[in-house]
């Protein structure tokens, strides 16, 4: 399995940014995959998942401004990042494993045994 973040870099708050997570060597399309992101001495916090079904999960922190998308065709998962704040700012890591949930669940990082090496975001203005 192997995953590989891309997208990151610098936004101004307010602004738009979209993370794409390219997979392989699984099933991408019945597998959960999801985005999660650290920030320095901050635990590794979920954002957002798409499972099969298809089912999304998003962390209230998230909700109505990140959007988790994928496109089978290309492997690659999505996260469009709008109005971006500045709480946002951290390494953002795209994350796979084959058992999927539809609860909370789906975005807790303790479930998923697969991870990308991270990109990075940070907003200033």
């Amino acid at each position: 399995v192997q995953l590989q973040e891309s997208g990151g870099g610098s936004v101004q708050p307010g602004g738009s940014l979209r993370l794409a997570c390219v997979a392989s060597g699984f099933p991408f399309s019945r597998w959960c995959m999801a985005w999660f992101r650290q920030a320095p001495g901050r635990e590794r916090e979920g954002l957002a998942s798409f499972c099969p079904g298809p089912t999304t999960t998003y962390a209230n922190s998230v909700k109505g401004r990140f959007t988790v998308s994928r496109d089978t065709a290309k492997n690659t998962l999505y996260l469009q990042m709008n109005n971006v704040h500045t709480g946002d700012a951290a390494l953002y890591y795209c994350a796979a494993d084959a058992r999927y949930y539809v609860d909370y669940r789906a975005i807790v990082p303790e479930y998923y045994n697969y991870w990308g090496q991270g990109t990075q975001v940070t907003v200033s203005s």
